[in-house]
């Protein structure tokens, strides 16, 4: 149910750039506060403010913040935004710290304060998308969540429950961490991960990259499970198909598609030899594993968005 505007929370921090009309200006970041969260978004340069845009979600990965997520040197996000014309927002997760630092999201079996604190994400993340709707042009058809590591898993955990609400969701190095899933209706979901991921395993469990304290995590579902319950849920019959993707499709990148499934939805799971923890085709942080060059997220995740809107 659409939290009723008058409990969101919603302030502008600072105030947000406005155009000669009065709407507020394409370009850079705004920061709105919903629920107390801070959520940064980006509208794409050069868009025709009278047509109604496609909206994304993106989670940052647990112990990360809004800010981390929002960057373009580790994500590039904002640059994909303005290249095919849609608003990115970057919501909080919970923290009890200043600023909204090392903040999780409650994915379900995973992870750290959120989960412990049974934090409600989902319900915030709704509140988010109508604060957002109240504020900007948004297709309501159009809305899509993705997200890193423990985003990725809050973004599997939003195809369970808010499927009503999002018409795609595409995790990257985050498997299902649900332990009921009932979909409102079939709903297409993407899964990207590197076999050489040392957080989350492919084939399942807490690799020794992952935190040090294992009470604040699980023990994570496999890749190949993740991906196999999504093709029952969305009663996908044709086995799927295998086909090479991205520059570097040489070095082992590929994606599986599932097919006849559901309301028109589709399962796919796309894969890279190597890149670990990261998000392919952007940066990594100081002391990290170099992402993957084999593949493109943004672009894998854009091309899988814009099919799931025919």
């Amino acid at each position: 149910m659409r939290a009723p505007l008058l409990a969101i929370a919603l302030a502008l921090l600072p105030p947000a750039a406005l155009a000669a009309d009065g709407a507020p200006a394409a370009g850079g970041l705004q920061e709105l506060r919903v629920q107390g969260r801070k959520v940064l978004v980006h509208l794409p340069a050069g868009a025709d403010p009278e047509r109604p845009a496609p909206l994304v979600l993106a989670f940052h990965g647990g112990g990360g913040s809004a800010d981390l997520m929002a960057d373009d040197a580790r994500h590039g996000l904002q640059r994909k935004a303005d290249e095919a014309g849609f608003i990115v927002a970057f919501p909080n997760g919970y923290s009890r710290l200043p600023g909204g630092r090392l903040a999780t999201w409650n994915a379900g079996g995973c992870c750290g304060d959120a989960r412990d604190r049974g934090s409600d994400d989902v319900g915030f993340t709704r509140a988010v998308v109508a604060a957002l709707q109240d504020r900007y042009r948004i297709d309501a058809t159009r809305v899509f969540a993705t997200g890193m590591s423990n985003g990725g898993m809050f973004s599997h955990r939003l195809a369970c429950e808010a499927a009503d609400v999002f018409r795609a969701v595409a995790a990257v190095a985050g498997t299902d961490a649900t332990a009921h899933c009932a979909p409102s209706r079939p709903i297409s979901v993407l899964h990207i991960h590197a076999r050489d991921d040392d957080h989350v395993l492919f084939d399942g469990g807490a690799g020794p990259g992952s935190v040090r304290d294992k009470s604040k995590i699980m023990d994570f579902v496999s890749v190949p499970e993740t991906v196999s319950r999504w093709a029952q849920r969305d009663r996908c019959t044709a086995p799927p198909q295998r086909t090479p993707d991205g520059p570097g499709a040489g070095d082992g990148a590929y994606c599986e598609t599932y097919s006849g499934c559901a309301g028109g939805t589709r399962v796919q799971l796309c894969v890279t030899a190597t890149g670990g923890h990261a998000w392919p085709g952007g940066g990594a942080r100081r002391g990290r594993e170099t992402a993957s060059r084999a593949l493109d997220a943004n672009d894998v995740i854009w091309r899988f968005f814009a099919q799931a809107s025919r």
